[in-house]
């Protein structure tokens, strides 16, 4: 009786495992690298000399003194 309860839950933790490791056919898979999503309007700021000062200074407010 013992071993075929130690049997069960053996079985059960191997089938839950292989469960995790099922992949749908309906999974996307991308190209690493490459955005699929709508143009960013942040982008183009991001590139401006303003706000590369703001981000560096941000930056060293908070991350310097560690």
């Amino acid at each position: 009786m013992h071993g075929k309860l130690i049997l069960l839950f053996v079985t059960a933790a191997v089938l839950t495992g292989l469960a995790g490791c099922y992949e749908s056919p309906k999974m996307k898979v991308y190209q690493p690298g490459v955005y699929k999503g709508a143009k960013d309007p942040l982008l183009d700021k991001q590139r401006t000399p303003e706000q590369q000062a703001a981000l560096r200074e941000r930056f060293d407010r908070v991350q310097r003194d560690r």
